[in-house]
């Protein structure tokens, strides 16, 4: 993936939410390079271009392909979400940040019900890339009321949400990753100056695959997020950066 991926100009790319309401419309797409090797990754970012400026690398890419594969996107000018969902003892949560920090990743995921004391470890250990931002996550969107009843975990899907975006932004998270479908439970509760970013997002028409709690870009954008992350549509479709593209205009409209 180093020797080939071609350079990608993006000056002024900001993550933060405070300016995303008229900026370009590819600050809110995140693509999820969810693919085994690093060849499979650099076809999709090759095919994707410059309709897309940032990638979402998760547990499956990053176990098979190491960190080698982050550092690749990052110094071609990708932005890159490193979306592994730490949750462990502070100290551990606090040095895997440190290291990911030092990859150059401008985004990175950490589970909410970590408790207080690990997310701020997380934070503290973030602040060496004033940059970055920890994002807390709430409730799987492959999860619903049922699945968190059986894991004993009383009320509602948004109540769960809720409670868990508080404890994050409390304990100095920048942002959340949330469904859509409580995106707007979040900002009207919890203002609008975090990040809300949005898995399970389909256009319409498309397979919703082991996604749940589902929402179009639209919607998700309308509710309140951020930022998406699609995936599948994207990735999988015989010309990426059209639909890519396509996405954007959802964005946009």
């Amino acid at each position: 993936m180093r020797a080939t991926l071609p350079s990608l100009p993006h000056g002024g790319v900001n993550h933060r939410n405070d300016d995303l309401r008229n900026d370009d419309p590819r600050q809110r797409l995140i693509v999820a390079l969810d693919v085994s090797t690093a060849a499979a990754a650099q076809k999709i970012v090759a095919a994707v271009g410059d309709s897309a400026l940032t990638y979402k690398v998760g547990m499956q890419l990053y176990t098979a392909e190491g960190p080698q594969v982050v550092r690749d996107l990052v110094n071609s000018g990708r932005r890159v979400f490193l979306d592994l969902k730490y949750h462990d003892i502070p100290n551990t949560v606090g040095a895997a940040v440190g290291e990911a920090a030092k990859l150059g990743v401008s985004m990175l995921s950490v589970h909410a019900s970590g408790s207080g004391k690990m997310l701020r470890a997380a934070v503290e250990a973030a602040k060496t890339r004033p940059e970055l931002i920890v994002l807390a996550v709430t409730v799987l969107t492959s999860m619903d009321g049922n699945d968190l009843e059986k894991i004993g975990i009383r009320g509602t899907v948004e109540d769960s949400v809720v409670r868990l975006a508080t404890i994050a932004l409390a304990n100095g998270c920048q942002g959340v990753v949330a469904s859509a479908r409580e995106a707007s439970t979040l900002r009207a509760e919890l203002g609008e100056r975090f990040a809300i970013v949005t898995p399970g997002v389909r256009p319409a028409g498309v397979d919703v695959g082991d996604q749940v709690r589902v929402v179009t870009p639209a919607e998700a954008i309308a509710s309140g997020a951020s930022h998406i992350v699609v995936g599948r549509p994207i990735t999988e479709a015989a010309d990426p950066a059209a639909e890519a593209r396509a996405i954007l205009g959802q964005i946009s409209g």
